[in-house]
C-alpha cells in the first residue's frame, strides 16, 4: 500500500495557474484523512503553492492536523516547506538557491534564444508581469507571463515545439544548465541534478519512505518533460492529461483504501 501521493501541479491538479477546483481539494483532504501524505512538487514558487493549493484546502475545510500531512516541494523540490501545528504556520526546511551569476547567465541565454527565434512576446504581458522569473533555485521562462489568460496559454505552444526550440538554443548558449519544459508556456532552468529527482530524493529522506511507497501523478512524463525524471528514477507514475484524470484516479485510490 502506498504511503505518499505526490503530484505535479499545473495541468495535474488544476487548470494552469489557477486554484485547484473544489473536487480536487475535497479528494486531497480525503486522502490526508485516510492517512496518506500528500506532496505536491512543482516549479512554482511558494506563494503560488499557497494560492493554488493550501488556501483552497483550508477553504474546503482542511484542519491543522490535515495540513501537517501536506508537504510542499517548491521549485522542483529544491525548496521544502512543512506545516508547524504549534506555530500554525509553514516553515522552510531547506533551500538550495542559485547564485546571482547563475541567474544572470540563465536569464541571458533564455532571453537571447527566445528573441532570436521570434518567441519573445513582451508586448503581450499584463502590467507588472514578467517573462523570466527568478525563483531562487531555478529560473523560469513563461512566454506570456504569469497573469495571461488560460485560453491564451493553452494556445501558445500546445505541442511544445516552440519551447523545444528555445531549449535547444539556450542549451547552446549556456550548456552548463539544464532546461525542462513544464506547464503550458514554461521552461524551468536549473543546475544539473536539481530537477525532480533531487526533489523526490529529498522527499524520501525527509519523510523516511522508499520509492515503493510513493505514487506520482504528472502530465509531462514524456522525455524532456519536467515529470520525466520521476519516471526515470523508477517511481510508480500515473500520467494524466488534466485534473479530471487525476480526480478519477484519486477516487480509485480512496476506493481501494475504503475497501480494506
Amino acid at each position: 500500500m502506498k504511503k505518499v501521493l505526490s503530484f505535479d501541479v499545473d495541468q495535474t491538479l488544476n487548470v494552469a495557474k489557477t486554484p485547484i477546483p473544489d473536487e480536487i481539494a475535497d479528494l486531497l483532504i480525503a486522502c490526508l484523512r485516510a492517512g496518506l501524505k500528500v506532496c505536491p512538487i512543482s516549479g512554482q514558487k511558494f506563494d503560488q503553492f499557497m494560492i493554488q493549493i493550501v488556501d483552497r484546502l483550508v477553504e474546503r475545510g482542511a484542519k491543522p492536523e490535515d495540513l501537517e500531512k501536506l508537504h510542499l516541494f517548491v521549485a522542483q523540490g529544491t525548496q521544502y516547506y512543512r506545516y508547524d501545528v504549534k506555530k500554525e504556520d509553514w516553515e522552510q526546511v531547506y533551500s538550495y538557491p542559485l547564485t546571482d551569476e547563475q541567474v544572470e547567465k540563465i536569464t541571458n541565454a533564455i532571453e537571447t534564444a527566445a528573441k532570436e527565434l521570434g518567441f519573445w512576446e513582451e508586448d503581450k504581458l499584463q502590467e507588472g508581469d514578467e517573462i523570466i522569473e527568478n525563483r531562487l533555485s531555478q529560473v523560469t521562462f513563461s512566454a506570456l507571463g504569469q497573469k495571461a489568460g488560460t485560453e491564451a496559454k493553452y494556445a501558445w505552444d500546445p505541442d511544445c515545439k516552440k519551447r523545444e526550440q528555445i531549449v535547444k538554443r539556450a542549451k547552446e548558449l549556456a550548456p552548463e544548465f539544464d532546461y525542462e519544459i513544464g506547464g503550458t508556456t514554461s521552461i524551468n532552468a536549473i543546475t544539473p541534478g536539481m530537477n525532480k529527482v533531487f526533489g523526490m530524493t529529498h522527499l524520501m529522506e525527509e519523510l523516511k519512505v522508499e520509492k515503493e511507497d510513493i505514487l506520482y501523478f504528472g502530465d509531462m512524463t514524456q522525455p524532456g518533460g519536467n515529470d520525466y525524471p520521476v519516471v526515470q528514477m523508477g517511481v510508480d507514475t500515473i500520467t494524466v492529461r488534466n485534473h479530471e484524470d487525476t480526480g478519477y484516479a484519486l477516487r480509485g485510490v480512496l476506493g481501494v483504501i475504503n475497501a480494506l
